[in-house]
């Protein structure tokens, strides 16, 4: 059976975020108040220590993310193009 997973939005998950960073609780406390997994609220915490030693801001981060999402999607586009002019190729030799 397919798992079914949970989606935060942007301003939930700053928010989470800024409760472990500023108050220093654990992140396992903190996921375990709220319900989150602990490897997901981890993840969130790292990125955004990340981001703030590149010195980005919050729009910059978003930015950049949302620039990520769309390279990701032009790949994925690209490639499909690729496989079709291929099996069109072929297509045309076999005539």
């Amino acid at each position: 059976m397919a798992e079914i997973r949970k989606r935060y939005d942007v301003e939930f998950r700053a928010g989470v975020v800024r409760i472990v960073c500023e108050t220093g609780k654990p992140v396992a406390q903190v996921a375990r108040d709220l319900g989150i997994n602990e490897g997901t609220l981890s993840t969130w915490v790292s990125r955004e220590r990340e981001a703030s030693r590149a010195g980005l801001d919050p729009d910059e981060r978003a930015e950049l993310a949302r620039l990520r999402r769309e390279i990701h999607e032009l790949r994925m586009e690209r490639d499909v193009l690729k496989r079709s002019v291929v099996l069109w190729v072929k297509e045309a030799t076999n005539r």
